[in-house]
């Protein structure tokens, strides 16, 4: 069964009967990304210490994950038992994957868990991920050895689904994503203020007519009604004005949008009881934020774009909906119509006959879309209810790409050097760039050793501008010191962090980090950088 089947097939059984054990979060994602997550099959490979990657994995069976699998062939030792809260002393001499399996099934019966190697088995990931339904998303911990590594790269790539390695030593600690080559997201929840699209400079002929019927013989009307047209009306009706005086153009420049606002403001009534009208205020508040030309969003161009070199034989339903949104926006020189307004000053009726307005139009230019996708191969099968959330979500739909155009280290450190001495020229008090602790931290995933001066010549190696680096041998000094050991606060941290990006791109909701984030627990801060993470730095 498809993961599309799933997610359906997981609607179909009503997700009323968990909308109280499953409250917070399905306001959060709602039903849909409730759906997808109880669809997924995950997969974490575990290694070194381990906690960090249990810490992600009960971040991901408490919302309630469909089915995981633990990859791990350690055995529970002492050293466990102090930073891994999912084992106990009746623990020690055994599987770590099924004694972690056991207890976090515990918190979620509606997950399902699985343990590998099983019992008088050899660890083979082929043999595993042969024997399993596709993986969903992975999650492996380093340090990991490098054939395992490339084999799940490998597996990911084929698969087409996301990569994440994580890497946790005392304070420090770093995870990266490694998506297929494109990834789209279509809920990336914007700002509800941002998402407003309220056409004042193109009304549609219903629009026109109501602001028409509430306009008429404004003049004349009661300080009440005056005082109670909604600011979307009273913009309309003066642009009206505006364009009467200035031959049909609206007020685009900077200087024309402060003349019709001045424009506005002297419509309000002041001899009243108020002494001024809340409703003209909010008209006067909203010219420069709505009064705007409608444009396509370099987001959504780079999707048009790419959508047509997307082979019609394997085209999901996104590039299908994307191209008829493309038929769309060239047909009108509008993207579909969002259908939101926000909260204003008006007659309770009055309101709702405008929100009803443009919820009408937003509905008709998603059914429009609908009949465009109906003509294009495979847009039969593409669900309704997929085309009104592309539609809402046109203007902040989200391609987030792979890796492989995205800066090399060197020019990563060029640019973070030249920031550092930026601000010591300036006096400032610098933590060194955290990224000298990702390349600390990768330099010691291959060598054993016990002197910093190691890590600091390898990293110097691979990146010579960092030879003598004072900040990079104080970083390999910190490694060091914890001797490959997780401290339980790091790893609780960051896997909650690794959790919480693994839930983004199951749900395909929220935009994902790009692609590595560094965590500095000495300094109390995180960095994200985008790093081309296909070339081996050691």
């Amino acid at each position: 069964m498809s993961q599309d089947a799933s997610i359906s097939k997981g609607l179909q059984l009503g997700l009323n009967d968990k909308e109280r054990k499953y409250d917070r979060q399905l306001r959060l994602w709602a039903a849909s990304g409730q759906a997808a997550l109880e669809s997924a099959n995950v997969l974490l490979v575990n290694s070194g210490p381990g906690t960090v990657g249990i810490e992600a994995l009960k971040n991901l069976v408490l919302p309630g994950i469909g089915k995981f699998t633990i990859a791990d062939d350690a055995i529970v030792q002492d050293a466990d038992l102090g930073v891994n809260f999912f084992l106990e002393e009746t623990c020690l001499g055994k599987s770590r994957a099924l004694c972690c399996k056991n207890y976090l099934v515990e918190l979620n019966p509606d997950v399902l868990g699985r343990c590998f190697p099983e019992e008088d088995t050899c660890f083979d990931l082929e043999k595993l991920t042969a024997s399993s339904e596709p993986f969903t998303i992975i999650l492996y911990t380093l340090p990991l050895e490098k054939d395992r590594a490339c084999f799940l790269e490998t597996y990911a790539e084929r698969q087409n689904i996301p990569l994440l390695s994580v890497h946790s030593v005392g304070y420090y600690s770093y995870f990266t994503l490694k998506l297929p080559e494109h990834l789209p997201i279509v809920d990336t929840h914007p700002n509800e203020d941002l998402a407003v699209d309220l056409r004042l400079l193109d009304p549609w002929s219903e629009l026109s007519m109501f602001t028409s019927q509430l306009t008429k013989d404004i003049d004349a009307q009661s300080d009440h009604d005056h005082g109670h047209l909604p600011f979307v009306v009273i913009l309309l009706y003066y642009l009206g004005k505006w364009k009467d005086a200035h031959g049909g153009d609206p007020p685009l420049t900077f200087s024309d949008k402060k003349a019709f606002r001045e424009l506005v403001a002297n419509g309000t009534r002041r001899n009243n009881s108020e002494g001024g009208e809340e409703n003209f205020e909010e008209a006067v508040a909203a010219v420069m934020k709505h009064i705007t030309p409608s444009s396509l969003p370099t987001s959504l161009q780079q999707i048009f774009d790419y959508s047509s070199s997307v082979k019609a034989s394997t085209k999901e339903s996104f590039w299908i909906i994307a191209a008829a949104v493309k038929q769309f926006y060239q047909k009108h020189q509008q993207l579909p119509l969002y259908g939101g307004i926000p909260d204003m000053k008006a007659e309770s009726k009055t309101y709702i006959k405008l929100q009803s307005l443009y919820q009408t139009k937003a509905k008709k230019d998603a059914r429009e879309v609908t009949s465009i996708v109906r003509t294009l191969k495979g847009g039969e099968d593409v669900a309704q209810t997929e085309v009104e959330l592309f539609c809402k979500n046109a203007k902040f739909i989200k391609l987030v790409q792979n890796s492989v155009d995205a800066p090399t280290i060197n020019s990563i450190i060029d640019n973070e050097l030249l920031k550092d001495e930026g601000l010591a020229e300036a006096g400032a008090e610098m933590l060194v760039s955290s990224i000298l602790i990702y390349l600390a931290l990768s330099a010691s995933t291959f060598i054993s050793t016990d002197s910093a001066q190691d890590i600091a010549d390898l990293v110097a190696s691979s990146v010579p501008r960092l030879s003598g680096n004072r900040g990079l041998f104080q970083i390999a000094q910190e490694i060091i010191r914890s001797n490959g050991c997780e401290i339980h606060n790091t790893a609780a941290l960051t896997g909650g962090m690794v959790s919480q990006e693994m839930i983004k791109l199951i749900t395909k909701q929220y935009v994902p980090i790009d692609n590595i984030c560094i965590f500095d627990g000495i300094g109390s801060r995180c960095q994200v950088f985008r790093l081309n993470l296909g070339r081996q730095q050691f």
